[in-house]
């Protein structure tokens, strides 16, 4: 069975974030992730090649890169695609979903990642793709690696896979008929019981969870508070210096805040709105101008020097929330007592 590995270039040995941007490139010496690979591999197994690509390359350009490094997938002839594993890297965990999809469909054979439960890949591509499960960390590489290799032999050799909790991947809303040992009434009761008694239980059916955050304290007193500007909608900088994604951002950007937006200066990395008014007044999305007016009137005590910008379209909860616990954090070192956060 000939294998294909996909890396990102911080995984393939080239280099950190400054070599984030590079293009697809394929070597058939064994780099990362590739030497614990090659130790699993049975007699009949090899790693055919190793894809690299950077992380903002594809980020910036998905369709693009997926088709070119799907190019270089087939020229290795592979039975096997593997991707990542990502743990909680979020342009790899997107990129290794995006490809996992490709090979699926390009070349038709069976194709497996992994990744943490807040990877943004995860909500993307889970219906689609197998994903395992992952810790937050590489720590644990070889022993996702093996798993990953145990699913992959599976698939193709056309086993059906466990439940989802028992071969280690997310769910992916499937239903399938099976036959029950008791009736739906019978186990429901069950469950209760169990679950009256304070005893661990597993329901047949897990629905998302979407605790609302409660509500912060007023603002005491706003002629005297630092307020700072944030958006979800994706105003960047001329030429996006930080390469916040145009969906399914994993990072945010903080930027100094001048008196008036020069359109000039600025651009909107967001895909999913009609953002050409933003191009031509920036203020229609950071209000800066009127906010400095509340300031010169004395309403609020000081605005923040710097604009905190993110893009929220497609991006799972689960990364939203770490977004926002991230962007808190850095307002609360900056002394920031309150946010005007706008959307589109």
């Amino acid at each position: 069975m000939r294998i294909v590995l996909y890396l990102n270039q911080f995984f393939g040995q080239i280099g950190g974030e400054d070599m984030a941007g590079i293009g697809p490139r394929v070597t058939t010496e064994v780099v990362g992730p590739g030497r614990a690979l090659i130790g699993l591999l049975g007699p009949d197994e090899e790693l055919a090649a190793t894809v690299i690509c950077g992380d903002n390359y594809f980020a910036d350009q998905p369709e693009q890169a997926a088709a070119e490094c799907l190019g270089h997938i087939g020229l290795a002839r592979p039975d096997l695609f593997l991707a990542g594993p990502a743990f909680n890297a979020g342009r790899y965990g997107v990129a290794c979903g995006a490809l996992c999809k490709a090979v699926q469909a390009g070349l038709g054979i069976p194709a497996v990642t992994a990744m943490f439960d807040e990877n943004p890949g995860v909500d993307i591509y889970r219906r689609e793709v197998i994903i395992l499960r992952t810790g937050h960390s590489a720590a644990a590489m070889r022993e996702v690696l093996a798993t990953m290799l145990r699913i992959g032999r599976k698939l193709r050799a056309g086993e059906p896979l466990a439940k989802a909790q028992v071969d280690g991947y997310f769910g992916q809303g499937r239903l399938e008929a099976e036959v029950a040992d008791k009736p739906a009434a019978e186990r429901g009761l069950d469950m209760l019981l169990t679950k009256l008694a304070g005893q661990p239980f597993q329901t047949e059916l897990a629905l998302p969870s979407f605790n609302p955050p409660p509500a912060p304290l007023p603002v005491p007193d706003l002629a005297h508070a630092k307020v700072a500007l944030v958006t979800d909608g994706g105003l960047v900088p001329a030429g996006n210096p930080d390469g916040i994604e145009v969906s399914a951002a994993t990072k945010f950007a903080a930027y100094p805040l001048e008196d008036r937006l020069d359109p000039a200066g600025y651009e909107v990395s967001h895909g999913g709105y009609d953002n050409r008014y933003v191009k031509e007044d920036p203020h229609r999305l950071v209000p800066v101008d009127v906010a400095r007016e509340l300031e010169r009137e004395g309403r609020i005590g000081e605005l923040h020097g710097e604009f905190v910008t993110t893009t929220g379209l497609a991006n799972p909860v689960n990364n939203s929330r770490r977004l926002g616990r991230e962007i808190a954090e850095h307002l609360k070192e900056a002394g920031v007592d309150a946010v005007i956060l706008t959307s589109t």
